[in-house]
């Protein structure tokens, strides 16, 4: 501010200030960074969603990470099962991790056929340039756990946000192949 700035302009300046802090917070909720309600709402609209709490076996945690090609720290799983007009309509799952030295959370929808349905950043706490943009998560629309679910292969790497692009493959594959096992285990 110029010393020679009246009260009144400095005032203005510093309410404009704010105002600009107050639309960079509204533009990081533009990018995709939803609540956990919001992002259930928007992948399930209208269907009733059911939160379960499952208690992993050590064998069931192992076969996860095997499956992953990364490993599974919890042995804890809150999947979010979707009934939609009385039809099952997928699970939803939220992943959190580290990426460079923050964390993001991702929300991952799984179909009833086991492939991805849809990925949501909820929370990122990484600088807004190592945020991927909302195309480059859509890749994973459709795939299923296998080989080409991997960075470099199917999955486009994204120059100066490698680190996200991995973590969030790393949480992809993680988060199917506990959908795997889970389907594996039988109704309690």
């Amino acid at each position: 501010m110029s010393p020679s700035a009246t009260p009144s302009e400095r005032r203005l300046r510093r309410a404009l200030a704010g105002l600009a802090l107050l639309g960079s917070a509204a533009a990081a909720r533009a990018a995709g960074l939803l609540s956990q309600e919001e992002a259930l709402k928007l992948a399930f609209p209208g269907c009733q969603v059911q939160r379960e709490t499952v208690f992993l076996t050590p064998e069931q945690k192992a076969e996860a990470g095997r499956l992953a090609g990364t490993p599974v720290e919890s042995g804890l799983v809150y999947p979010y099962r979707a009934t939609c007009a009385g039809v099952p309509g997928g699970s939803a799952y939220f992943d959190t991790h580290r990426v460079r030295t923050q964390p993001e959370t991702l929300m991952v929808v799984v179909t009833p056929e086991g492939k991805v349905g849809r990925l949501e950043v909820v929370a990122f706490a990484e600088p807004p340039e190592y945020l991927p943009r909302a195309p480059w998560y859509r890749q994973f629309d459709g795939d299923a756990l296998g080989s080409e679910l991997e960075l470099g292969r199917g999955v486009r790497a994204v120059t100066g946000a490698t680190l996200t692009a991995r973590a969030t493959t790393e949480a992809v594959r993680r988060i199917l192949a506990l959908h795997q096992v889970l389907g594996k285990a039988s109704p309690p």
